[in-house]
């Protein structure tokens, strides 16, 4: 098994690269999704979650009202840490369930938004960071994901910064590039990971 962290900014583009990697075969562990799935109703994490911050932080229905939370924590990196503290130790859990469930062949994609920021990349084969300007990020977060201007900034400037992330990398995706040439980049990546697979293997 080889085990690649994969990271970048936010609206660097990484979910499109871990999709494509799904296409050519490899096991992908979303530390994203995983995050929201530990503080669904009814678990552990969200009872956390809501004793550290209050109810306040709860959608009329019970779910988390994520974009609440993330209005509180990312202004205020001391809050940004309780929560960090609490779905963390879940998220890593559940990851490693997913990981033991894999096979012994596998290339498995654990695709990490906060691994450099956490010092994470020790746990890795090798990290792969998907790499982009920030104008290209801020313009992608604005257009795209319709968040102002000045919320696409703090969420940029609460994370690692580009050079931080690019220290870390084994190997780099630029995706300031057309859909097509991304398309090609990552198909090389596979080739190489899958040959670092065959002979972790042997």
């Amino acid at each position: 098994m080889l085990k690649v962290g994969l990271t970048g900014g936010i609206g660097a583009g990484k979910s499109e690269v871990s999709r494509l990697f799904v296409e050519h075969g490899a096991v992908l562990i979303d530390a994203d999704r995983i995050a929201r799935e530990v503080v669904a109703p009814g678990t552990p994490g969200l009872a956390a979650v809501v004793e550290a911050f209050g109810e306040d932080v709860l959608a009329a229905d019970g779910s988390l009202d994520r974009p609440k939370l993330g209005s509180i924590v990312f202004a205020d990196p001391d809050r940004l840490a309780v929560l960090n503290s609490i779905v963390h130790p879940l998220v890593g859990a559940r990851s490693r369930e997913l990981e033991d469930a894999a096979s012994a062949d596998a290339v498995v994609i654990h695709d990490v938004p906060l691994l450099a920021e956490n010092g994470l990349a020790p746990l890795y084969d090798l990290v792969v960071v998907v790499d982009t300007a920030p104008e290209t990020q801020l313009d992608r977060l604005v257009r795209l994901r319709g968040m102002s201007e000045q919320d696409a900034r703090a969420r940029m400037a609460a994370q690692a910064t580009r050079e931080k992330r690019l220290e870390i990398a084994d190997i780099v995706i630029d995706n300031d590039v057309p859909l097509d040439e991304l398309e090609q980049r990552v198909q090389e990546v596979w080739a190489d990971l899958g040959r670092r697979a065959r002979s972790a293997k042997e």
